[in-house]
C-alpha cells in the first residue's frame, strides 16, 4: 500500500540503495523520513516521490548498476524481463501531437492514456501528473520527458500501461539543462516496484541507445513501437 511504512532496511531493498548510503542520507537531511526512538521510518509513498526524482538524475554509471540489478532481481522469477512490449501498444503510441505547450502536452498526454481504457480518473491522474511537474519536470536531456503521477497510486489503472506522444515541434518543458522536449512517455503502473523498474529502463533506454533519434525518424505509431522493442532487446542482450 502506498501509506504504509517502512523500516531502514525495508527502503534501502525497495529502492535500491545500500542501507549505510541511506542512512547518511537520512543525517544529512536529504530525504524524508521520520524518526521513533532511535528507529528510523520512511513513508513508502514519499519514498516513491523522492526515488522517481533520483532515478531521473542519476549519472549514467549509476544507473546502468541500478537497472543491472532490477533487471537481475525480475529475472529470478521469470526468463525475460521485457518491459516495453507488454506495457505498450502502437494503438497508445501517438506520432503527432498537437500540444504546443508544457499543460497542452499534460492533457494530450492523460487522453492517450485514456484511451488505453485501463484508466479508472482521468482528473485524479493529470491533478498528479501537474503536482510533480510543479515539484520537478520529469524532463531529461535528450529531448525526453518521463510523465507520471507524484504519488503511486496502485489503483489508478485496471492494468500497468505506458503511452507515448511525439509533438512536431519542441517545447520547454523544464530539463535541468534546459533543452526543450519532443518525445513524451506517460508511465502508469498497478506496482510501486514496476513503476520504478521501468522509470529506469527507460532512462536507460534513452541515455543507453539510439532510441530517441529513432522515435523522432519515424512518421508512423507502428514504426515507433518496433523502434521501442528492438532497442529494448539490444538493451536486455548488453546485461
Amino acid at each position: 500500500m502506498p501509506h504504509h511504512i517502512l523500516t531502514l532496511q525495508q527502503a534501502a531493498r525497495h529502492i535500491r540503495i545500500p542501507e549505510r548510503e541511506l542512512f547518511h542520507l537520512v543525517q544529512r537531511h536529504e530525504i524524508p523520513c521520520q524518526r521513533r526512538g532511535e528507529e528510523i521510518l520512511f513513508e513508502h509513498r514519499l519514498l516513491d516521490d523522492w526515488a522517481q526524482r533520483r532515478i531521473l538524475g542519476l549519472p549514467t554509471k549509476s544507473l546502468t548498476e541500478q537497472h543491472r540489478e532490477e533487471t537481475a532481481d525480475r529475472t529470478r522469477l521469470a526468463t525475460e524481463d521485457v518491459l516495453v512490449a507488454r506495457l505498450c501498444r502502437p494503438e497508445w503510441i501517438d506520432p503527432a501531437l498537437t500540444a504546443r505547450t508544457k499543460p497542452g502536452v499534460i492533457r494530450d498526454m492523460v487522453a492517450l492514456a485514456v484511451s488505453t481504457g485501463l484508466l479508472y480518473d482521468d482528473a485524479a491522474l493529470h491533478r498528479e501528473i501537474e503536482e510533480r511537474e510543479s515539484v520537478s519536470s520529469t524532463a531529461i536531456g535528450g529531448g525526453a520527458a518521463f510523465l507520471h503521477a507524484r504519488y503511486h497510486d496502485p489503483y489508478q489503472s485496471s492494468d500497468s500501461f505506458v503511452v507515448l506522444g511525439k509533438t512536431g515541434q519542441q517545447i520547454f518543458f523544464g530539463a535541468q539543462d534546459g533543452a526543450e522536449t519532443d518525445l513524451f512517455f506517460l508511465i502508469c503502473c498497478t506496482d510501486d516496484a514496476l513503476h520504478l523498474h521501468t522509470l529506469t529502463r527507460l532512462c536507460m533506454l534513452a541515455h543507453g541507445t539510439s532510441l530517441l533519434p529513432d522515435l523522432r525518424a519515424a512518421t508512423t505509431a507502428e514504426e515507433m513501437y518496433g523502434i521501442l522493442c528492438r532497442a529494448e532487446c539490444a538493451l536486455l542482450k548488453t546485461l
